[in-house]
């Protein structure tokens, strides 16, 4: 597959699962020195990763949760908690998740990843 392919099928899978908004948001700050890291992630992660078979876009969700509430990255867990509800998991899928991680990245982490989570189901309407 082609850097060009990987683009395009990245591009797609990042759509689907961040909405076309938050595509458009993001491209609208895109700026010289920021481009190298999006097309980068556009290809490598969405485009490598999680385009792949073997996992459905539902799991891969909940492994990416898990994997940012382990190394307390606050702010894309607050995108990936809004793209796994648009992805169709459930509140409580969600707690799931962040509490099997709470149980192997300690409970600062899980804290932490709660916060957000409730925050941003919250701003959805969702009831935590």
């Amino acid at each position: 597959m082609t850097d060009d392919d990987l683009a395009r099928q990245g591009e797609a899978v990042r759509r689907t699962v961040l909405g076309d908004a938050h595509v458009e948001r993001t491209a609208e700050t895109e700026t010289p020195f920021t481009a190298p890291f999006y097309e980068y992630v556009t290809r490598a992660a969405w485009g490598g990763v999680w385009a792949r078979p073997g996992l459905d876009l539902r799991t891969r969700s909940c492994l990416t949760l898990a994997v940012l509430a382990a190394l307390r990255c606050e702010q894309e867990l607050a995108m990936h908690v809004e793209a796994a509800v648009r992805l169709g998991v459930t509140a409580e899928e969600i707690r799931e998740v962040l509490l099997h991680a709470t149980a192997y990245a300690g409970a600062p982490a899980g804290n932490a990843a709660f916060a957000v989570a409730a925050r941003v189901l919250a701003e959805l309407g969702i009831e935590p």
